[in-house]
């Protein structure tokens, strides 16, 4: 017998609706149709779709925060564009040489969800690439390791964890 959904857990019910509603926007999309059949069709794929995303990636303690994630988006672009040009100036100008190496970056997020986003979103910013991980580190290649390469990352996951509202290790 199920409990009521005024004792189900809320880190449960709160992870149902939005996934739920995801999935019936998706296919909202994808079908561009509101005929009864292909409503009932999305409604019975997204039920199919949030049972089966809530058993292969089932609720975490925390939430994500889209607005603050959101607010992350000019700050990527921003940092994207800079580093690339930084990139592109160290590639053809001879007098900036490259001082490539690895750099170890200790992190606040334990291995998971939380670390695989930032390695990620960190990933496609140019100067330095998640090349392994350690129980509490990500081992970054990094163009120029004569640069505050950990530093810089230290910033972006401070911004990235506004936006993850998650059990934190340290801090």
């Amino acid at each position: 017998m199920s409990k009521p959904a005024s004792t189900r857990p809320k880190s449960t019910l709160s992870t149902v609706l939005p996934r739920g509603v995801a999935f019936f926007v998706l296919w909202m999309v994808l079908m561009q149709s509101t005929k009864p059949a292909d409503l009932a069709v999305g409604a019975f794929a997204t039920l199919g779709a949030t049972w089966l995303s809530l058993h292969l990636l089932a609720p975490a303690a925390g939430h994500l925060r889209f607005g603050s994630l959101f607010m992350l988006l000019p700050h990527f672009l921003w940092e994207s564009v800079r580093a690339g040009i930084d990139v592109a100036r160290r590639a053809f100008d001879p007098r900036l040489p490259l001082r490539t190496g690895f750099v170890t970056c200790p992190l606040d997020f334990p291995p998971g969800l939380a670390r695989n986003t930032f390695a990620t979103i960190t990933s496609l910013m140019p100067g330095a690439v998640p090349a392994d991980a350690t129980d509490d580190a990500l081992i970054y290649h990094s163009l120029d390791t004569t640069q505050p390469v950990v530093e810089a990352l230290w910033k972006e996951e401070a911004l990235l964890a506004r936006a993850l509202i998650a059990g934190r290790r340290h801090g």
